[in-house]
């Protein structure tokens, strides 16, 4: 059974709604209240519906030995413990940051990294849980998500369609059915190669929920791609600046990007129209104007047999439609029919 539409906040998600576009602002607040705030200004003013941080503590997330990724090596030499450690939203800020959204019009979402974490958002009454896609497997971080009975908005980057289907079926168990998927490339910038929107396709028709697309590529390009292909939630991170320091900064869209984004996608939901083939209201004109029809070459007098030679084939269509041209010749002229003016039915016997 298809679930069409999954409910967040005062937001329907899926089939036939809007996009839900969400500005991820992660970690890009470099632990500072202040640029958390001015984030969330950001999404205000590019018209995005959600605001989205992650909720972790170093401590809970990762070992304090261990190997990075490649893209944080090239932007700290830091280890990864110490990175996510200056990562970290305090937590006590985050009642500030939610109240704050609400005001500027968002809805506040994050990514809980632990069970802490949820219950704090739970308390914050978030309408909805952000499922990281490195948490995509951590199936007792799942459960308890799913048993709020609120919405899981579900990344799955770098998973397999039969790791999707494990954490799809772990949701449902706890009696949670209320899931939005996100398809999306865990490296960080994404190459346009590997992007492959169509598995949003796969997902939907696999899984019958809302599918959307958490893009990582740089530019507009991909989120704009797949508005067009039905994606029913975009998530994109941004900052202030790709010159501030951190780890996601580098890769993200600046204020007038994300703004363009959000009314790139607007637009395109705009021109996806229906998949009826018809003549737009605004084509009617051009639609006369533009084809033609059948007219006298010369003056055919009345009771004259019509030959080819006697006709032409010219802008407007305001007469007969070219394809009734030999349906013409041979008939008799009903009135006088001058040069020029077009031939119909009523003028001809």
């Amino acid at each position: 059974m298809m679930v069409a539409k999954v409910k967040i906040g005062d937001k329907l998600v899926g089939k036939g709604q809007p996009v839900f576009i969400v500005a991820e602002a992660g970690s890009n607040h470099n632990r500072k209240l202040e640029q958390a705030k001015q984030l969330t200004d950001v999404a205000a003013e590019a018209g995005a519906d959600a605001v989205k941080f992650q909720t972790f503590l170093a401590d809970k997330i990762v070992a304090k030995i261990g190997p990075k990724a490649g893209y944080m090596e090239k932007v700290s030499k830091e280890s990864v413990y110490k990175i996510f450690k200056r990562m970290e939203l305090p937590r006590e800020w985050h009642r500030e940051l939610a109240e704050y959204a609400n005001k500027k019009g968002l809805i506040f979402l994050s990514s809980p990294f632990d069970e802490e974490a949820v219950n704090l958002l739970e308390e914050l009454g978030v309408p909805a849980f952000k499922v990281a896609s490195g948490e995509l497997t951590n199936f007792p971080l799942i459960k308890y998500m799913a048993r709020k009975g609120k919405p899981l908005i579900v990344s799955t980057g770098a998973a397999t369609m039969g790791e999707v289907g494990e954490a799809v079926s772990v949701i449902k168990n706890e009696g949670n059915k209320k899931i939005v998927l996100l398809h999306c490339v865990a490296n960080y910038p994404a190459a346009p190669e590997d992007a492959n929107l169509l598995a949003m396709r796969t997902l939907k028709e696999k899984f019958k929920l809302p599918v959307g697309y958490s893009d990582h590529t740089l530019g507009v390009a991909a989120p704009l791609a797949a508005a067009a292909l039905g994606a029913a939630v975009i998530e994109k991170h941004f900052t202030l600046s790709r010159k501030l320091p951190g780890p996601d900064h580098f890769y993200a869209l600046e204020p007038g990007e994300l703004r363009a984004m959000v009314e790139g996608i607007r637009a395109v939901e705009k021109m996806l129209g229906s998949p009826i083939k018809r003549p737009a209201k605004a084509e009617r004109e051009i639609r006369r104007l533009a084809r033609r029809s059948i007219f006298a070459k010369v003056d055919i007098p009345a009771g004259t047999v019509i030959t080819k030679e006697m006709l032409t084939v010219l802008r407007p269509a305001i007469g007969l439609e070219p394809k009734y041209l030999e349906n013409v010749i041979s008939r008799k002229a009903r009135v006088n029919i001058k040069q020029h003016e077009a031939v119909t039915w009523g003028k001809l016997r």
